[in-house]
Order: structure tokens, then C-alpha cells, then sequence
């Protein structure tokens, strides 16, 4: 079968030359939309040399397509009846798509749905970005913060080093902990999971719990709050904010809009030239005065950082890891390394991410069978 990547309204692109080699590998053939890898630079000749060809807005024609984010509507009206498209999509927040791949028979393959579960690690698009982002989140603040992070004696005086809070410590947290403490920065970090104290120590940081801890939840993320334990962390991430120079807020609930952690009150009592890099920003913001995409300065000189592109200000790294995702679900899907895809819905991972599977005829009133949610894993 025909695998297409298409060329991307972002720096990334859903593979590179080398994981283009690897799904050759597979039996597959692929496509390339020229210039697809332009912004990460990755240019159509090294997708050539890869065996790849090279080809124009017929890309979308093709029998399986992944992208990074689900296309345009125009872009998914060329998809054929059939056809697989591999994408992050959100499905939860997004019924109206869902009935869309329905109705145009196509195998729908969400990448941001793969279960935390170990044999599905290697997948999981979600870590991958988020260790990206983690990383720039630090390279970010440091730019904007105007100070040393590490702490100096030098002939003209002493340099204090910067403080470093971090809210919420999972991938994104713990990528941002390990790049703050290399610069020299004092770290500290705060979880709703009491059991993350170990991993956060352990990176150097300091694990300042909030008093009423919550439980890890069943897929791995951290359970919404209770009223009491909101309460208790309201007032932790007040005071930690007020004395930390840089803050770096990670909190998502899959599904749904991000909480806010920060207040408007609580920015107006951190210092001037404190800086804070909100990685919840493309979902609403874990601070009050986000505004998605854009840097902002608040009247008593606090930066707010909303980049909602921080991985993809690493579009080769990121790309490759993406990239490696995807062939790391091919290599399930593909056991026979014939080119030929096998989506057996008795593998949870294959059946969490099969938001719809198309019918094996193609004609005009060809419907795909819709599959999400997923069972519980």
C-alpha cells in the first residue's frame, strides 16, 4: 500500500528520510509532498535518496495517510472512500469529525489516544512531544528571564541562581526539571501524584506535595481535583509562584479545557521580570492571563509565555520522534512486513486508537463503523 505525508501548515512534518527508510522496510511504498520536510530541514532529496517519491496535492490520494494534526476540511475531502488517515484528532472533543470519517468511509487512527500502557509507550505521540516541549518550555523562560540560571562567585560579587517551580510532573514536568537543574537553576516541582516525589528527587528538584494528595489515576494521568484538594492547591501554587523566578505549568486533562492554576491575583504578587511559560496554552491555559500564542507582560512586569508550537521549535527532533511513533504502530500493524496494514481490534492498543473503521466495500453508500470511545483498557 501507498503511505502519503503530506506537507504540513507547521515547522513538523509526520516523517522523516530516516523513518521513511524504516516503513519502506515494511513493504510499504511512500509518498512525499515536495517540500513537506522543507521547515525541519529535511529536503525532498534526502526523502529520494530514502526511496520515496516525490509528488503534489495527489498525496491525499493516497491508500494510508499521517499527519501530525487532523487536515483541513478541504484536505479531508480528498481523502478516497477506504483510505486510513493517521493523525492526532482529539476525538473525545470532536463528535462532528468522527460522524465525518463515518459517513466518508475511512479508517479513522488517532495517535493522541494510544493507552499508558508499557507496550504501547514506544506510540505514545503525546510523551514524545511533550519531552520536546518540556525541554523548550526551560529554553524559553531563560531567554525571556534577562539572568543567569546558575549561581556564580565571581570577582565583581555574587549571582544568585534562579528558582524554578514546576507544576504538574509527567513527561512535559519532568523534561523541563531535568533541563532547569542542568543550567544551574534551584528546582522545585508539585504534583497532584504523591508517588512522583521519587522521580522529582531523584532529577535533583525539590518535591513540594500539596496537602490532600489524590491517587494516581487508572490510564496514567492525574485525577481532577476535588474542591478540597483545589483549595490546598490554589494556596500552594500562590505561595511557590511568588517566590520562584520562572514557572512552568504542564497541567492537561485529556478531553477537556486545562484548569487554571494561576489567577490573575496570584501573578500580581510574583516578581518583576518572573517569568512564566504556560504549556497548557493550545488548550485555554493553566494561568488566568494566558493568551494563547503570543508573549505577554503584565503590569507589574511579569512575562507570560503561551507558545502553543514549543516542540514543533524543534522541528527536526521533533519530526524524527513523531515520525518514530508511526513506525513504531506500523511495525504492530504490519506483522507480516508486507505493506499490508492489520488492524485486529482484540489488541487494546490497535482498538484505543481505531476511532473508525472503514467497510471493505468502497461504493457510494459505504459507511465506516464508528468505534470510539474505546473500551476501558
Amino acid at each position: 500500500m501507498l503511505i502519503g505525508i503530506p506537507r504540513e501548515p507547521q515547522t513538523l512534518v509526520s516523517a522523516t528520510p530516516d523513518t521513511v527508510g524504516k516503513l519502506i522496510k515494511l513493504g510499504y511504498d511512500v509518498a512525499v509532498q515536495s517540500g513537506a520536510g522543507d521547515q525541519a530541514n529535511f529536503p525532498d532529496s534526502q526523502y529520494e535518496a530514502a526511496g520515496a517519491t516525490i509528488v503534489g496535492e495527489d498525496v491525499w490520494s493516497s491508500d494510508i495517510v499521517t499527519t501530525l494534526d487532523t487536515p483541513s476540511p478541504e484536505q479531508r475531502a480528498a481523502l478516497k472512500s477506504g483510505s486510513t488517515l493517521i493523525s492526532r484528532m482529539a476525538p473525545a472533543r470532536n463528535d462532528e469529525l468522527i460522524q465525518e470519517f463515518a459517513g466518508q468511509n475511512v479508517t479513522a487512527v488517532a495517535m493522541d489516544t494510544v493507552p499508558r500502557i508499557s507496550r504501547a509507550q514506544s506510540m505514545d505521540v503525546l510523551s514524545s512531544q511533550a519531552n520536546v516541549g518540556g525541554y523548550r518550555a526551560v529554553i524559553e523562560a531563560a531567554n525571556a528571564f534577562g539572568r543567569l540560571f546558575t549561581g556564580q562567585v565571581t570577582a565583581a560579587g555574587k549571582v544568585p541562581p534562579a528558582t524554578v517551580y514546576v507544576i504538574g510532573t509527567g513527561v512535559a514536568g519532568l523534561a523541563a526539571i531535568g533541563t532547569a537543574n542542568s543550567m544551574g537553576a534551584v528546582v522545585k516541582a508539585t504534583d497532584l501524584r504523591p508517588e512522583t516525589a521519587e522521580q522529582v528527587e531523584s532529577m535533583g528538584a525539590e518535591f513540594v506535595a500539596i496537602p490532600t494528595a489524590s491517587e494516581k489515576s487508572d490510564d496514567g494521568y492525574a485525577k481532577e481535583m476535588t474542591q478540597d484538594q483545589a483549595a490546598a492547591a490554589a494556596k500552594l501554587y500562590a505561595e511557590q509562584s511568588a517566590l520562584s523566578d520562572i514557572v512552568i505549568t504542564t497541567a492537561n486533562i485529556p478531553g477537556r479545557k486545562s484548569p487554571v492554576l494561576l489567577t490573575a491575583a496570584d501573578v500580581a504578587k510574583m516578581k518583576p521580570g518572573s517569568v512564566i511559560v504556560d504549556m497548557a496554552a493550545a488548550n485555554g491555559g493553566n494561568c488566568e492571563l494566558t493568551v494563547p500564542g503570543e508573549v505577554t507582560v503584565t503590569d507589574n512586569g511579569v512575562k507570560i509565555i503561551g507558545y502553543t508550537d514549543l516542540a514543533g521549535r524543534l522541528p527536526a527532533q521533533s519530526s524524527q520522534l513523531y515520525g518514530q511513533n508511526v513506525v513504531n504502530l506500523f511495525k504492530l500493524i504490519t506483522p507480516a512486513k508486507d505493506g499490508t496494514p492489520v488492524f485486529d481490534l482484540e489488541d487494546e492498543i490497535v482498538r484505543g486508537i481505531t476511532v473508525t473503521k472503514a467497510a471493505e466495500a468502497t461504493g457510494a453508500d459505504a459507511k465506516a463503523d464508528i468505534l470510539w470511545p474505546p473500551p476501558p483498557v
